[in-house]
């Protein structure tokens, strides 16, 4: 694929702004391979689309443009996904649930519960807990580039493409989760996955197949077609 090195550039530049509360010229030069006088330019393009501004001291963050595009975007990727959770929780007969990376921790920030059964997982929007921990959690660490002494599940999930898991955040609950980016997609603060949770036992090859289908259906709302 040809891609405009400028603006693939610009974006990069972007992304690493983004998952940072303030970043240094230099800084992001260094991060982004360029000279110093080219990031220079790069800030001084983006920032006079609004995109992002600069401290007093000099460092770099989000501007007031990149926040209306984020606002813009929400809505429409929260409906959409809420629909996708909505399918997979009923093929499933399981609680649904996108989580997303922040710091070390993994916040759920969309879920369906599961409509049928007589127990109920209930999975509240905002619970966090670390990423070693959980399919949730195991799954987002899957999705990035391998690290030394990772967990032995998260270099199978890897593998495998999901993470499941047994008991590790409430007793009896079993959970399976699928990473929506691939290594070398994966950017600071975006960084989602798609999980299936009940009590009891899961349908392993019904959880498989229904979350696959799943993350094709999220990416195509994160990623636009190549």
């Amino acid at each position: 694929m040809t891609t405009l090195q400028t603006l693939d550039r610009g974006l990069a530049a972007l992304s690493l702004i983004a998952g940072n509360a303030g970043i240094s010229v230099q800084a992001l030069a260094d991060a982004l391979g360029v000279h110093k006088a080219i990031a220079y330019r790069i800030v001084s393009t983006l920032e006079g689309h609004g995109m992002v501004a600069r401290a007093t001291d000099g460092r770099v963050m989000l501007g007031a443009g990149a926040l209306a595009l984020s606002a813009r975007f929400a809505p429409h990727f929260q409906a959409e996904a809420a629909r996708i959770l909505a399918d997979l929780s009923r093929e499933t007969g399981c609680t649904a649930c996108i989580a997303m990376a922040e710091g070390d921790a993994c916040v759920v920030s969309q879920v369906h519960e599961a409509e049928t059964g007589f127990m109920r997982l209930s999975y509240r929007v905002g619970v966090r807990h670390p990423l070693t921990q959980g399919a949730t959690g195991l799954a987002i660490l899957a999705g990035r580039a391998p690290a030394p002494d990772e967990p032995a599940l998260v270099t199978q999930g890897r593998r495998d493409g999901y993470v499941v898991t047994q008991g590790q955040l409430e007793p009896g609950v079993t959970g399976l989760a699928r990473p929506l980016l691939r290594p070398a997609e994966v950017r600071p603060a975006m960084e989602p996955c798609v999980a299936v949770a009940r009590l009891g036992p899961l349908d392993l090859p019904a959880a498989i197949s229904a979350t696959a289908r799943s993350v094709t259906a999220l990416r195509a709302l994160l990623i636009a077609p190549v």
